[in-house]
């Protein structure tokens, strides 16, 4: 599934050449917070050396870790399995390069 996603980016990159992304990678709040940081920081660098596997340019993709400190559901309460899965994701902002609507 991921790979997936991964490829549906490239192909988007490799269409708009000017497109610079950042990808953050979260977690659930489930385990300690300090190896849930550890765990998004090597998501998020996994996903950027994949990006780059695939021919993209190492300047036009960069990554960071957020652990489990933005929640998109707030568990504090408790939480399902499937709330959980909704809190491990990895984002994608563009930066800079986006293409112009008309």
């Amino acid at each position: 599934q991921a790979a997936f996603e991964l490829d549906k980016l490239v192909q988007i990159m490799t269409k708009y050449p000017e497109l610079v992304i950042h990808a953050t990678s979260h977690t659930d709040a489930r385990g300690p917070e300090a190896y849930n940081a550890g765990l998004s920081e090597r998501r998020a660098k996994t996903t950027v050396q994949y990006v780059i596997s695939k021919g993209i340019d190492a300047s036009r993709i960069t990554g960071m870790g957020k652990g489990e400190s933005e929640p998109k559901i707030d568990c504090s309460a408790g939480c399902t399995k499937e709330q959980h899965a909704e809190n491990r994701r990895s984002e994608f902002l563009i930066v800079s390069g986006a293409p112009m609507t008309e």
